[in-house]
């Protein structure tokens, strides 16, 4: 790679200066856009004449929510060549998404949002059906809509940026009330995409494919602006279509040549899922030397199965590349060795406390706990690790996680608290990790702060514990959200823990109700509604969560939730109408949700049903009534029955 320029707009110029090279737009199997840098850059300015022309100048934020990677990729670089400052914010499909659109909206200083016009109209809808119309106006006044966008043959002005203008915002994932936008300045993303590439030793051969969202950091700073910046062709697929058909992922990656992909845990499990019950048949990944694993905690079982599954296809047993990072870096922080086995250490659960030595565990122990060696800090980013009071400790002693370098952040958009709770002696980050160093490599442990990660994104406990505070029969401080890792999840399991001293069957409905509440709002799987007579605190009146996952783990709930097992019977229904609508809808819900019966009048939310579940569904009622359903239409209509109805109705002009 050549040296990097000071910017973005000048590491596009340099790509397109070096040769010709591309980003190619998958949605679909035989679906794609191959588009150069050269037509890439041309394309942005003609986009960016149409935001100069609706008054949008230098410095302006501009929102970016549409599902289309094609549209995105477009409208950033408009934004990048024209000195307006993108902040990326993924779609989604829940109440919650929407919501917290309308947060990020009016925390910024100028903001416009760039949408296309079924979403501009789903806000509207949103509006209507919460109370929130005068907010929702607000934004539709300042909204530019992809789809009025058709001309962009006129190229608008090119501002001459510099190093430390802010060249984008990256808000927190998941779910939030109070939204964190980490802001990035050109001079942070430059040195970090320089350490990266220098890192995982780019070549000019290198081909990517990813199917991770745009809105994320390792989808697009990892595996777009990095591979601009190394000048490699790169394939960036519809993370829909991921979900929707999993295996084309690697049908992808061994049809293009790729070296390069990525995936967090919940990307490795979905695929294995369809992989173990389908296979797949003449493909060769021979030539992928690197598969980046990383944006939540990483399970070393799921990664071993991934890549024993795909040897017999050529996947070389050592690509396996597990980093660790976080938007604050710009993306990364540590790297392991390219090409080096995957290495792990098993550490006993209940030895991993603060300012202590890590206590080592036998593989048969039941509270060990594996964790995955993330390699050193890479180029231009320090870490250290210290104790509570901030004192640095030593190799093998667990401690918070805190990095400086010029990749790191200087703050949060807009952020009014003390420096103090960001930031320790002045400039180093705290990242909120906790970890240690276990010969020279870097080990994470967990969170110090209560965040639950799940498919990739973070979410806060008390946003979904006020959730469950707005059913009956519940208030706030009766009900704690946490999560919990475990090798065979891959990723984290949502527990709510409710406070109740009542008998096991009223429980089970309010378990029920609560089940579909939280999922109806967020999208969010709850793996374990739990009663609990009590809830830890500590002697100012914090929750403990993690005395409550630890009683979990160590079983202390298992009889209760044996019982509540017992209880969740399969009700009576009327017989499904033979060839309707309700029998082709019960059958794509039972091939997918395996582990019971779906009846017609089961609501969805409340027997757990995933987000990822949620998209196989639509993909395959799609399948046979395309462009009838739209996936939010299920939170509308969380039944067979009702769906089937709202399905008919529409077909039959109803609706």
């Amino acid at each position: 790679m050549s040296p990097a320029k000071d910017t973005l707009g000048g590491l596009l110029s340099a790509a397109i200066a070096r040769g010709p090279r591309s980003v190619t737009f998958i949605e679909g199997a035989q679906e794609e856009v191959r588009v150069s840098y050269d037509d890439l850059r041309a394309r942005a300015l003609g986009v960016l004449r149409h935001f100069q022309a609706a008054g949008l100048e230098p410095g302006d934020e501009l929102i970016l929510f549409t599902n289309s990677n094609e549209q995105f990729v477009d409208a950033f670089w408009a934004c990048i060549l024209g000195g307006i400052v993108p902040v990326p914010v993924a779609v989604g499909i829940s109440d919650d998404h929407r919501a917290k659109l309308l947060r990020i909206f009016a925390s910024l200083r100028n903001p416009w949002l760039y949408t296309e016009r079924n979403l501009a109209r789903r806000l509207e809808r949103f509006g209507e059906g919460h109370d929130r119309l005068a907010e929702i106006a607000r934004l539709l006044e300042r909204t530019l809509v992809v789809d009025d966008i058709e001309d962009i043959g006129t190229p608008g002005r090119v501002h001459a940026a510099a190093p430390d203008d802010v060249a984008f915002i990256q808000f927190s994932s998941g779910s939030t009330s109070e939204p964190k936008g980490v802001v990035l300045t050109h001079r942070n993303v430059i040195t970090n995409i320089r350490a990266i590439c220098e890192g995982y030793g780019s070549r000019d051969d290198d081909v990517a494919v990813s199917w991770m969202p745009l809105t994320h950091d390792m989808g697009l700073i990892g595996f777009h602006l990095c591979m601009i910046a190394a000048n490699n062709d790169h394939h960036v697929m519809a993370t829909s279509l991921f979900v929707r058909r999993p295996l084309l992922w690697m049908q992808k990656a061994a049809e293009k040549g790729a070296t390069l992909t990525c995936s967090p845990n919940f990307g490795y499990k979905h695929f294995l899922k369809v992989f173990e019950s389908k296979g797949l048949d003449g493909i060769d990944l021979g030539r992928v030397r690197l598969v980046f694993n990383g944006a939540e905690p990483i399970s070393a079982a799921l990664a071993r199965q991934f890549l024993e599954a795909l040897a017999p296809h050529g996947l070389d047993p050592d690509c396996m590349f597990p980093v660790y990072g976080l938007a604050e870096a710009s993306l990364g922080v540590t790297f392991p060795e390219p090409g080096a086995p995957l290495r792990t250490v098993m550490a006993h659960r209940h030895g991993l406390a603060v300012g202590e030595p890590w206590s080592p565990a036998e593989g048969d122990d039941q509270d060990a706990v594996e964790f995955v060696l993330l390699g050193t800090p890479i180029r231009d980013c320090q870490v250290r690790l210290c104790d509570d009071q901030d004192h640095v400790l030593e190799e093998g002693r667990v401690g918070h996680v805190q990095i400086r370098g010029g990749n790191v952040t200087r703050g949060y958009y807009g952020y009014r608290g003390r420096s103090r709770d960001v930031f320790a002696d002045l400039d180093w980050l705290r990242t909120g990790d906790l970890g240690f160093f276990h010969e020279g490599q870097l080990v994470i442990t967990g969170r110090s702060k209560d965040i639950i990660f799940v498919n990739g994104q973070n979410y806060y406990p008390h946003d979904i514990e006020a959730l469950a505070g707005e059913l009956d029969g519940l208030e706030l401080g009766k009900v704690v959200a946490a999560g919990v890792t475990s090798p065979e999840a891959g990723t984290d399991e949502l527990l709510l823990f409710v406070l109740d001293r009542g008998d096991v069957a009223t429980f089970a409905d309010l378990a029920r109700r609560l089940r579909a509440h939280v999922g109806e709002t967020t999208g969010l799987e709850v793996g374990q509604v739990i009663p609990v007579t009590r809830i830890p605190k500590t002697t100012s009146g914090k929750v403990q969560r993690h005395k409550l996952t630890e009683a979990y783990l160590d079983g202390e709930y298992a009889p209760v939730l044996a019982e509540l097992a017992a209880l969740e019977t399969v009700t009576e229904e009327d017989p499904v109408p033979a060839g309707g609508m309700e029998q082709a809808l019960a059958q794509i819900c039972n091939s997918i949700v395996v582990d019971r019966p779906v009846g017609l009048d089961d609501n969805l939310f409340e027997i757990g049903i995933s987000s990822l579940a949620l998209a196989q569904i639509h993909a395959r009622v799609d399948e046979l009534y395309p462009g009838e359903m739209d996936i939010a239409d299920v939170f509308e209509y969380p039944t067979i029955r009702e769906l089937a109805a709202f399905l008919e109705a529409r077909r039959a002009g109803g609706a």
